[in-house]
């Protein structure tokens, strides 16, 4: 009677390893397949965001070159010296080509932060044949932004008069004839020292002299000649 009992629970433990074996299957595949898979294509443009701000051409003299801050030792070490002397002298699509041999030798370990904080897993997404990712829109925006200014600046210039206006006189008020009175005005007079020295008034002398001195009597000038 015993050893039928046992002979059962051996046999009941067996079907439930099995049943467990049968189920965990599915689990195991399906996170083999996800390491296997490769992150998605924005991820580089992410990892040169958290990098260097997105910009592909950056030196700033800390030793790391372009958008995913290369050291001159491991882009020599991976080829990049075929594109360009150190990472920052290549393209956004040279780079990324550059980036994905560094990963298959050293995972996104070689990126530790930034990967984490772009979501990189799996394998590299392969280089794509351009350089897109803003860099090219942009420029295109640019460069039509540069050819309407530059437009606008041919119109402004084709509708600008070419000659320059005339400059209007300094004192509008003033008589252009210097009068032919008996005193001639010298530099450093006024209307009253004049006045003063011929025994009369100043606002005689103007009044006798406003054609030649013109609508303010504080502003006399030498070389008019005034009436006594």
């Amino acid at each position: 009677m015993s050893e039928c009992a046992d002979s059962y629970t051996r046999k009941t433990r067996k079907t439930a390893v099995l049943a467990g074996a049968a189920l965990l299957a599915p689990l195991g595949l399906l996170a083999a397949t996800g390491n296997a898979a490769a992150a998605d294509s924005g991820v580089w443009d992410r990892i040169a965001q958290c990098e260097s701000g997105g910009n592909w051409h950056i030196n700033t003299g800390n030793g790391y070159y372009g958008g995913l801050q290369f050291s001159a030792s491991t882009w020599r070490a991976y080829g990049g010296t075929a594109y360009a002397a150190t990472a920052d002298g290549a393209t956004r699509s040279q780079q990324i080509s550059v980036a994905t041999k560094v990963q298959g030798a050293q995972g996104w370990g070689a990126w530790p932060t930034c990967s984490a904080r772009a979501g990189a897993s799996g394998s590299a997404p392969a280089a794509s044949g351009s350089d897109s990712g803003g860099t090219e829109s942009t420029k295109k925006a640019t460069k039509k932004s540069t050819k309407k200014a530059t437009g606008s600046g041919e119109s402004a210039a084709s509708k600008a008069p070419s000659k320059a206006p005339e400059r209007a006189p300094a004192h509008t008020g003033r008589s252009s004839s210097r009068g032919d009175g008996d005193y001639t005005v010298r530099a450093g007079d006024t209307l009253s020292g004049i006045a003063a020295r011929y025994t009369t008034t100043w606002q005689h002398l103007y009044a006798a002299n406003k054609a030649v001195i013109g609508d303010s009597p504080d502003l006399i000038v030498p070389g008019q000649r005034l009436d006594i």
